[in-house]
């Protein structure tokens, strides 16, 4: 069965003409691409396929502090305890070949108390000579769990004072030299791992904040990259540095193609020493000029970029002396177009007061959304930016007042009002008599 025709045309019907209507750009999400630098700092970066996994053992101080702590106490647990067993076999070993663990002859306490029974004499065949000709590399040692125990008191230097070396045994000397020395270096390397990893650099970076977003905006009548940066220690950084990097994906002119290539992006402290003075919050400006990678980018651009800005701040612990970096990065969708960093500092009893709480607070502000390459080459175009944003102010500071003056001028006419209203209300008001008619007298009606 055929459908059948419509009166109206198809050209003139709702799909024809939604199909004609002018739309809007929809600006769909981009996929989520991976950044190169966390917000917390740490690098998006997955190392594949190394054949050469024996470099990390040539360095082996390094790859022990940058292990996780639980494998760190793994090995830190099993190489003691290893050490310990291997001196325990060496221990057992030399009483084992020097005949200490015989077990017809008494332990050296029996023999310090006096001789022992004729009974157990005639038991072991040993005639009190023997006894006394008897000599032990280690006394008290007759089993592998005495050899073990003697192991730790000699590595960690416990001496309980039961178990001890003898002169006669030159074998049982060299052994606890020996293990006196590896123990050392056992002790040397583990504490000094410890303490590496517990006093590390990027402990420190923990206090070391940055704002939430960055913000572009005109600053000297120039457009500008700012963020902001903070300390919450009392504690300062020395020779605190920033440098800014623009990571994207760029293709050469003769076609390759580099999947991460970084630029330098100069700041305003570039100019002298590159140091900070980070006493209190400061914001890190950078001015985009000819040289910027964001000469070319506009407010409408920017959305549609694939780009990371990564901030590194680096300098020395005043505390420990040791060099500590904070690293975090900015996408595209990170980054404000026309808004400004809220101000935080302020004086209150002589003493400057910060209040952290505002740390990432930004406001609006007037800025054209063409790109500082447009700038350049048109100035007019921020002068007319600003004379409207200034028309616009004068235009609102208006409104203001004349509601003022209206809301005013109401309040004084409804207070006139009141006062008619109360004045009148004293007023006396007329009485009316009226008479009744009597015989042969015309009404009269007297108003008083």
């Amino acid at each position: 069965m055929l459908a059948r025709k419509s009166i109206i045309p198809e050209e003139f019907g709702l799909p024809g003409l939604a199909s004609r209507m002018p739309r809007k750009p929809v600006f769909r999400d981009r996929v989520n691409k991976a950044r190169f630098i966390a917000k917390n700092g740490s690098c998006n970066l997955a190392h594949k396929n190394i054949r050469e996994q024996g470099r990390f053992l040539q360095d082996v101080f390094t790859t022990l502090v940058d292990l996780k702590w639980r494998f760190t106490l793994v090995i830190f647990t099993t190489t003691f305890v290893s050490s310990w067993l291997l001196f325990a076999m060496s221990w057992w070993l030399v009483a084992f070949a020097h005949g200490d663990l015989d077990s017809r002859y008494p332990d050296s306490g029996d023999l310090d108390s006096g001789y022992p029974d004729s009974g157990d004499l005639d038991s072991g065949n040993l005639t009190r000579g023997d006894l006394q000709n008897k000599t032990y590399c280690v006394t008290d040692v007759k089993s592998f769990t005495s050899a073990f125990l003697f192991s730790i008191e000699v590595q960690v230097t416990i001496g309980f004072g039961g178990r001890m070396i003898t002169e006669h045994c030159p074998t049982a000397i060299t052994v606890l030299i020996m293990q006196n020395i590896i123990g050392l270096i056992i002790n040397a390397v583990m504490l000094g791992c410890i303490f590496m990893k517990t006093a590390q650099s990027n402990r420190r970076a923990e206090t070391l904040i940055f704002s939430r977003h960055a913000v572009i905006a005109v600053r000297n009548n120039c457009l500008c990259f700012m963020i902001r940066i903070g300390d919450l220690r009392k504690s300062m950084i020395i020779g605190a540095t920033v440098r800014l990097q623009v990571v994207r994906k760029t293709t050469t002119p003769e076609g390759e193609v580099i999947p991460i290539h970084q630029i330098d992006v100069p700041t305003e402290t570039a100019v002298a020493s590159n140091s900070l003075f980070l006493l209190a919050p400061l914001i890190i400006c950078h001015v985009i000029d000819k040289n910027s990678p964001l000469y070319d980018l506009s407010a409408m651009e920017l959305q549609c970029s694939d780009l990371e800005v990564i901030v590194i701040l680096e300098g020395v612990v005043e505390t420990t002396g040791i060099t500590t970096q904070a690293r975090t990065s900015y996408v595209s969708e990170e980054i404000q177009w026309g808004h400004r960093f809220v101000p935080i500092v302020t004086e209150e009893e002589g003493v400057y007061s910060v209040d952290y709480s505002k740390f990432g607070n930004t406001v609006k502000v007037t800025t054209p959304p063409c790109s500082a390459r447009e700038l350049d080459e048109k100035p007019s175009i921020l002068i007319q930016t600003l004379q409207k944003s200034e028309l616009s102010h004068q235009n609102s500071l208006r409104k203001r007042n004349s509601m003022r003056r209206n809301n005013s001028m109401r309040k004084s006419a409804r207070g006139g009002a009141a006062g008619v209203r109360r004045n009148n209300s004293g007023l006396a008001a007329p009485k009316v008599q009226f008479f009744t008619p009597t015989d042969g007298v015309q009404n009269l009606n007297a108003v008083t």
